[in-house]
């Protein structure tokens, strides 16, 4: 017999009349403050605009279940979607309720009652709270003690430190950012008496309810498809979870998985993009999901003969294989970016190519190939293999070869990895060849303007930074010509470089440093010595090759740009094994 799947619309005072638990494997509560607002600005324009109207709030899907507490059974419901707007109402409750005088009792009375019932042992009553929060004790523990306990939201101070505590439960820091949001709301002027009626009333969410847990995933699915925003990654833990009969292991996987994500936070569905790379090891043709569904799960071959498609081995199964996958590849992520472990003798050098190539790069699918490479080979030739990645994605970058072709020659570097027979004959595999011909032409002519400019000066800062200590460029970056782009009439550029000259050399390599903030045109005119002293020297000092250039060069005239542009672009060619005669390189330079 088919699971009977229930749907209905309820209003708030009825959808509190149920029992919800959020389960073990759910997602933190992750609304922030911008999120409530828009909750609270809606529902309140709709009460102050047509407060006869009814208000479509969201949906729920829900896993029924059957409890049972002393003699009383009851329906209880895992909350699988909805749970971030759930959890809001259930907040607003609880500061409406401590927000209300003390003589309105008909109100208080109905905010107990939609946070928890009261125990009442003559009718063999137990208390129990509309909804348990399973994610975490702690969480029970806060709701306990600000949410169900009257006055508990006006415990300013306490709920203010639990806000900011960084070290805090993330669903804590959370809910107490929401009190305090929410009774903000209120304090501005916002009437209970429009809003809380309304909200009631007159607002709706629709629920959809099955006893099968692989159903009620399923379902969740289904909402994702109809227009209810999820992620990827949401869905793709849930159809995993609802492999998973045993409630322990269960738990674990989805703890594990909560903590991965929230790790990468907003960057979770691209960190399983990455993984999802490393499996198939071609481009993307479909979304996460069908990726994983038609090309990992169940992937197929098309057969000429036969015209047909044959099923082929799956890279991974759901469930438990695909949770250890996932975890397995996060803590080699972690090995790689957070763990300094591997920096031996006092030396960065394998942490400062992460962060140039991090920071520097405009794409990231360099990525899977690392990970790739840690999962076979651990910290054994790697920073040797880092820079033959380094080398082959910039190089492809830099002569312009077209995004798709890149991501092909990324994924050539994936299928060398599991191919080669070990790493002497991966490292001398021509997926790592590069075309040192185009290269040259690129870097020796002008480079401002091009998408990757900030990334090769970032390099040869890197190259005069050294690896004793760690490369830690700051986050806003500008590129500063020394020699201007237009300088005055008046000015000593002018006597010093004819026209030609300038147009030759002042967007080249040599003429071009780095500034720690968004660069200043008007000062950036000026005459070399008076941005020496003033302007560069405020801004250069965490970039050594721009601090080099300011203690070597008391003035710039165009012998000592080329001088610069010569060592500079000498340095920058043999990190991509291009050495050249000084004679082939100055005509190089000069052409």
């Amino acid at each position: 017999m088919a699971p009977e799947i229930k749907s209905e619309k309820l209003f708030v005072k009825d959808v509190f009349l149920k029992w919800y638990r959020i389960p073990e494997y759910q997602r933190p509560y992750v609304w922030e403050a911008d999120q409530v607002v828009e909750l609270l600005d809606d529902v309140y324009r709709a009460s102050q605009s047509n407060p006869r109207s009814q208000y479509f709030l969201g949906s729920m899907v829900l896993k029924k279940s059957d409890k049972q507490d002393g003699n009383i059974r009851y329906e209880e419901h895992d909350l699988l979607d909805g749970q971030q707007r759930l959890t809001t109402l259930f907040l607003i409750t609880a500061v409406v309720r401590d927000l209300t005088p003390a003589d309105n009792k008909a109100r208080i009375k109905t905010c107990r009652e939609t946070i928890y019932q009261m125990a009442n042992p003559d009718d063999n009553i137990p208390e129990r709270s509309r909804i348990v929060f399973d994610i975490r004790d702690t969480v029970k523990n806060f709701v306990d003690k600000y949410v169900k306990a009257d006055g508990g939201t006006l415990k300013d101070e306490e709920i203010k430190h639990l806000s900011q505590e960084n070290d805090e439960d993330m669903s804590i820091r959370n809910m107490a950012n929401a009190i305090l949001t929410i009774r903000g709301f209120f304090k501005n002027g916002k009437s209970l008496e429009t809003f809380f009626p309304f909200l009631r009333s007159n607002v709706l969410m629709i629920y959809v309810a099955t006893e099968e847990l692989e159903d009620a995933f399923h379902l969740f699915t289904v909402m994702n498809n109809r227009g209810i925003k999820l992620r990827n990654s949401d869905i793709l833990k849930a159809e995993n979870l609802a492999r998973i009969k045993d409630n322990n292991t269960r738990t674990k996987y989805a703890k594990t998985w909560e903590n991965i994500e929230g790790y990468f936070t907003e960057e979770f569905d691209n960190f399983l993009s990455h993984l999802r790379t490393v499996l198939v090891k071609q481009k993307a043709g479909y979304n996460l999901l069908k990726e994983f569904e038609e090309n990992i799960y169940a992937p197929k071959e098309f057969d000429r003969n036969t015209k047909t498609y044959i099923n082929k081995t799956p890279l991974l199964k759901k469930g438990e294989d695909t949770f250890e996958f996932v975890e397995s590849h996060y803590k080699h992520y972690l090995s790689l970016f957070e763990d300094d472990t591997y920096n031996l003798t006092n030396s960065f050098e394998l942490h400062n190519q992460l962060t140039l190539m991090r920071i520097g790069f405009e794409a990231d699918y360099w990525i899977a190939p690392l990970l790739c490479y840690y999962a076979k080979y651990k910290t054994e030739n790697l920073l040797k293999f880092l820079h033959l990645l380094d080398v082959k994605f910039s190089s492809d970058w830099i002569i312009g070869l077209a995004p798709t072709k890149r991501i092909e020659n990324a994924n050539a570097i994936l299928k060398e990895i599991e191919g080669a027979a070990d790493q002497n004959a991966l490292f001398a595999s021509p997926v790592f060849k590069v075309e040192t011909q185009d290269i040259l032409r690129s870097l020796t002519g002008a480079i401002y303007g091009r998408g990757y400019a900030r990334y090769i000066i970032l390099k040869i800062d890197l190259a005069y930074h050294g690896h004793t200590t760690k490369f830690s460029p700051p986050e806003t970056i500008s590129i500063e010509h020394i020699l201007p782009q237009t300088p005055d009439t008046s000015s000593q550029w002018v006597a010093d470089f004819t026209g030609p000259e300038r147009d030759k050399w002042t967007n080249r390599l040599g003429n071009l440093i780095l500034l720690s903030r968004r660069k200043n045109t008007a000062q950036g005119n000026q005459d070399y010595r008076q941005k020496r002293e003033g302007y560069f020297q405020k801004n250069v000092e965490l970039f050594s090759n721009s601090v080099r250039i300011l203690q070597t060069f008391n003035n710039w005239t165009l012998d000592d740009l080329k001088r610069n542009h010569k060592e500079t672009l000498t340095m920058l060619l043999a990190s991509y094994g291009i050495t050249l005669p000084i004679a082939d390189l100055e005509k190089a330079i000069e052409q």
